[in-house]
């Protein structure tokens, strides 16, 4: 038996509100800043811009960032689960959350960089 990938979606109330999205990979949790509240339901896209991997750990992590420390504020878990993957490479990421709040299939698209860096992606939910 395969072992479950977890998936996590905190809020945080940094300088700006954002939610960080991120999947396990290869031991750690690749990362995305989301603007504006992920998509629950089809036909609603949000950028999604790649910061850096976390510690598995970090997926637990509910509390307050000192002031004067990077991303300052308060983080809350927003949702959890787990993720089926079907597709991950350095353009596109398809796969099927199972989580409290998002459920489906949804993708993780690269945009075409108009200056670097290319950190851009699109997220939106593509199947219930």
């Amino acid at each position: 038996m395969t072992k479950e990938l977890i998936f996590v979606i905190q809020k945080h109330h940094a300088s700006h509100l954002h939610y960080d999205f991120r999947l396990e990979k290869d031991g750690v949790l690749k990362s995305w800043a989301i603007p504006k509240e992920p998509p629950k339901e089809m036909d609603i896209k949000r950028l999604a811009i790649q910061v850096e991997d976390h510690p598995l750990d970090y997926a637990n992590f509910e509390g307050k960032i000192a002031e004067g420390s990077y991303g300052a504020g308060l983080v809350e878990i927003w949702d959890k689960g787990y993720y089926i993957r079907s597709k991950f490479d350095s353009t596109e990421i398809i796969f099927e959350l199972k989580g409290e709040k998002l459920k489906g299939i949804y993708c993780l698209i690269k945009l075409k960089p108009k200056l670097p860096p290319d950190k851009n992606w699109l997220f939106f939910k593509k199947k219930s």
